[in-house]
């Protein structure tokens, strides 16, 4: 039972892994650019979910 738990969990080597892989395909230069335009989503979402509460408590207040 637990052995199938630890399955799923990350290590420290699993996570250099990745980012040596993520280096190898897009190099260096492409990393900034990448998490830029990550971080500029994520915003983007924060402010839509936002938008949506605010619309839903202003339709709740109204009522």
């Amino acid at each position: 039972m637990i052995s199938t738990f630890k399955l799923g969990m990350i290590g420290g080597p699993q996570v250099i892994l990745i980012i040596a892989v993520v280096l190898l395909l897009f190099g260096g230069r492409k990393i900034p650019e990448l998490m830029r335009g990550l971080g500029s989503g994520i915003k983007e979402f924060k402010n839509a979910t936002k938008e949506e509460d605010s619309k839903k408590n202003d339709d709740s207040k109204d009522s």
